[in-house]
């Protein structure tokens, strides 16, 4: 019930004022009623339990108190302290050496300097706390006190400047009125705030300047220095065509006073002055000079000589440069024009001399062919000649060897008819050597399995190893290769014969294994070995490793027959050899296609591989006319199609009249009336397709080897490198 007359949304001063009342009302009730039935007491007691209550009450009331008077000291304290730090951070700031504001995270600004803006005395007075950050650029955008870059408008640079304020880090310098200069940077706040700060920088950008300009005047005394050390002539010209430097050389050259070079000249009067006292080589005149110097478009750099009354001639180089000017240089080339001419007669002598060498060469070398063709037929002959006699002989000694078999006369007889044999193989040898040396053998290449053919060699070689002690391995396989049998029975019958002959313990291996699109055969043994000085040296006739061995061993022909044989049927033969160890000798088949049934004879005079260039059409392009016949034989003796050509019209016109379209172009860089070779060459494409090109020039720059390869074009620098000029060639007619 008490808690029903008592609102606890009360303050405790009502509330103990109501339990105050309630009391004393209680109390007079209590003093007022005689009732014996004991309610009196009772109501007394509720009294004293109201007056407890009002007493706790009153206590936790005089604790609020207290602790709400300690709370507004604490704060007061507090308040204090926070004034007493926003006026020492105040004081900070205000002792800073630039300026500086505070802009909150919604940028207003919170509080700045006095430094701040001071420079721009119109919008100083503006900049209050609450200021927002994009109306204190706008201000600063147009006050007459910033100076704006050369034509950028206020509204421009108002934009540049909120853009640069989203980046987190801003570092820029401002030109002020007065020639003052002001380095405003921000910097990010934790809570998302921004702090500029604004720092003159006028003495440093001046000490800058300074610097800058004297390292200019160092750099352009260095320049001018350098200019006058040069061996050439020098003048550099403005994009106006007006004179902006040059050196002492280019007046000794011109002969023209140095005193005439002045800043500022118009290329015009220095044209008018050197046509006063030289003459224009190589097809230029003042007027190509002169067009290609008014030119607006690209110029590509332009080369002439000049040949001078004292018979100097000087070599004329113009190149462009980034800023529309450009640059000549004058190189006095006298001595090598001199040089060139003495050369030229020279050459001509030397040519003529080459000539009647060449021409005795020949008939040395038809006389040397004459000869080795009498030697030739004279062993043919000689050997064909001697076999029917040994033959008779052989025969006659075979009759009385059987007659006397068991006779003292016997064993001489079969020594008679083992020289008689040695005598008849040395012919035979002779008679195949004659036969491959003059081109007269005839080869009948065909599918020859090597497993028949190793087994065969292998019956016939293993008794005569067994016989000296030493171990025969064949190792068949079944490959069929393409070859003559009989030339390659032979070769390996050599080679097999010479390794048990020249091995002395050990063993022989025969055995084939795969390469890459053929077979290679292998003759291992374990001999002596033979020594590198000696090894192309083996391969001549009569030559033999031991000469004290007996004719009987044979005269040093096997390993003759087996080089000219393989050489006549194009079989790569191979020796690797170590003193002590052994020798190896290896030759390469071709494999023989499955189908491959009937024989084919191939002749032993073949050519070599054609060179490669053959019908090739290749249009050539130079202006040039001692390059372009130079470049005309040298293709031509390359046994290409050439079509020589000076300019791109003289070009079309020939495709047009003999109509076909060549094969490749070939083009020089600079041609006449400032076409460009990559010009003519994308003209050509465009009417007979995408030819493969390539340009040749003396220009090394990195900007026109960039062009020529966005246009697919290759690119070859002077002094032309045939080798380079050639694979060029075959990699398009491969293509």
């Amino acid at each position: 019930m008490l808690d029903s007359l008592i609102n606890e949304q009360d303050s405790l001063e009502r509330q103990n004022d109501k339990l105050r009342k309630i009391a004393e009302s209680l109390m007079r009730r209590v003093e007022q009623d005689t009732d014996e039935s004991g309610a009196a007491y009772a109501q007394f007691q509720r009294a004293a339990m109201l007056e407890e209550t009002v007493r706790a009450r009153t206590q936790e009331l005089e604790r609020a108190l207290d602790l709400l008077n300690d709370s507004n000291a604490k704060l007061a304290l507090a308040n204090a302290e926070t004034e007493a730090a926003r006026a020492n951070l105040a004081n900070a700031i205000e002792t800073v050496q630039e300026g500086f504001a505070l802009f909150d995270a919604d940028e207003k600004l919170v509080m700045c300097n006095s430094r701040f803006g001071k420079h721009m005395r119109d919008i100083h007075p503006l900049l209050k706390p609450g200021l927002p950050f994009e109306d204190y650029v706008t201000l600063v955008a147009n006050s007459p006190f910033l100076a704006l870059p050369d034509g950028e408008s206020a509204v421009e640079w108002r934009e540049k400047r909120m853009a640069r304020h989203k980046d987190n880090h801003v570092v820029f310098n401002a030109r002020m009125a007065g020639s003052r200069w002001l380095q405003v940077s921000e910097h990010r706040t934790p809570d998302g705030g921004t702090v500029v700060l604004q720092t003159d920088v006028t003495d440093m950008v001046l000490i800058e300047r300074q610097e800058r300009e004297r390292l200019l005047d160092d750099q352009a005394r260095l320049i001018r220095a350098t200019l006058d050390h040069l061996d050439q002539g020098v003048c550099i010209f403005d994009a106006q065509s007006r004179l902006a430097g040059w050196n002492r050389r280019v007046g000794e050259l011109l002969s023209i006073p140095y005193g005439r070079f002045l800043v500022g000249t118009h290329f015009d009067m220095v044209l008018e002055r050197i046509r006063e006292s030289v003459e224009f080589e190589d097809d230029h005149s003042p007027e190509v000079i002169d067009r290609w110097v008014r030119a607006t478009t690209r110029r590509a750099p332009l080369s002439f000589e000049l040949s001078l009354s004292n018979d100097r001639i000087l070599a004329v180089f113009a190149q462009a440069m980034p800023d529309d000017g450009f640059v000549i240089s004058f190189t006095d080339v006298s001595a090598e024009r001199a040089a060139v001419r003495a050369i030229s007669n020279a050459k001509e002598t030397l040519e003529l001399r080459v000539m009647e060498r060449t021409l005795e060469l020949e008939d040395a070398l038809s006389e040397a062919e004459r000869a080795n063709a009498s030697k030739s037929r004279f062993v043919a002959a000689a050997s064909h000649d001697l076999l029917q006699p040994l033959s008779a002989a052989k025969l006659y000694v075979t009759s009385v060897e059987v007659e006397h078999a068991h006779s003292p006369q016997g064993e001489r007889l079969e020594k008679a008819s083992n020289a008689l044999l040695s005598v008849e193989q040395i012919l035979g040898a002779l008679l195949d050597i004659s036969k491959l040396d003059s081109g007269q053998a005839a080869v009948h290449v065909s599918a020859v399995p090597l497993r028949v053919l190793l087994e065969q060699l292998s019956d016939e070689m293993r008794p005569i190893a067994h016989q000296k002690g030493l171990e025969m391995r064949v190792v068949c396989t079944d490959a069929v290769v393409l070859s003559d049998a009989t030339y390659l029975r032979r070769i390996l019958q050599n080679l097999m014969s010479n390794a048990v002959r020249y091995t002395e313990s050990g063993r022989v291996l025969v055995g084939a294994r795969r390469v890459r699109g053929g077979v290679r055969v292998e003759v291992w043994d374990t001999g002596p070995g033979i020594p590198e000085n000696q090894q192309e040296r083996v391969f001549d006739e009569f030559h033999r490793l031991n000469a004290s061995a007996s004719p009987a061993n044979g005269m040093g022909l096997g390993l003759a027959i087996v080089e000219r044989a393989c050489r006549t049927l194009q079989h790569p033969l191979h020796l690797s050899s170590k003193l002590g160890q052994g020798t190896c000798f290896s030759i390469e088949l071709p494999l023989a296609p499955e189908q491959l049934g009937a024989q084919t004879t191939v002749s032993t005079n073949d050519t070599q591989p054609r060179d490669g260039l053959e019908h090739l059409i290749i249009l050539l392009i130079e202006n040039d006319a001692e390059l372009r016949d130079a470049l005309t034989l040298t293709l031509e003796g390359w046994s290409a199609d050439v079509l020589p050509c000076a300019s791109l019209a003289e070009a079309e016109a020939l495709l047009k009249e003999v109509d076909i379209s060549p094969d490749v172009i070939v083009a020089d860089y600079q041609l006449d009336d400032d076409l460009l070779g990559l010009d003519a060459v994308i003209a050509l494409r465009k009417q007979h397709g995408p030819l493969p090109a390539c340009i040749i020039t003396a220009n090394r720059t990195s900007s026109l080897a960039d062009e020529c390869d966005q246009a697919g074009v290759s690119m070859m620098h002077k002094p032309l490198d045939a080798d380079l000029l050639r694979a060029f060639l075959s990699k398009a007619q491969r293509d």
